[in-house]
């Protein structure tokens, strides 16, 4: 069973799966502006892959209604240059990442951190999952005290 929902019947692929969706979802109500529930309903009506679909939802909404509180984090780490300034793809994934650290503290950051840089790796620039991954682990080690 996987480490990120012990007990609920997940398979790490179908959460995989749904933060492959979210990216995209995000990255088009990033470019688009559209209401999140019609994003939402649109991959959903469209996508065929096994997918955690209520995982999928609920990161897509959490992102767009925190996004003022994540960007403000994420702000603090992106150096020498502003959240507005980054590659669409790369804010997309950042934003994802950083609301699973913050929101999701029942995953293990290892998880959350390899994920972020496997969607950069398949969806960013060549090197943009070295960015991801330095951003998210100072996430981690400055906003995350236990």
């Amino acid at each position: 069973m996987s480490a990120e929902k012990k007990g609920k019947g997940v398979r790490p692929f179908e959460r995989r799966n749904a933060r492959q969706m979210a990216t995209q979802a995000i990255y088009e109500w990033q470019m688009t502006g559209n209401d999140a529930a019609v994003i939402i309903e649109q991959f959903l009506e469209s996508e065929k892959k096994k997918a955690d679909l209520d995982y999928f939802r609920e990161v897509v909404a959490g992102v767009i209604s925190h996004v003022d509180t994540l960007d403000q984090i994420l702000g603090r780490y992106v150096t020498g240059r502003t959240m507005a300034e980054l590659d669409q793809v790369d804010k997309a994934i950042l934003r994802i990442g950083c609301y699973e650290l913050l929101y999701h503290r029942e995953l293990d950051c290892r998880i959350v951190l390899n994920e972020a840089i496997e969607l950069a790796k398949s969806f960013a620039a060549a090197d943009s999952h070295k960015f991801v991954n330095g951003v998210l682990d100072k996430v981690v080690k400055n906003e995350l005290k236990d």
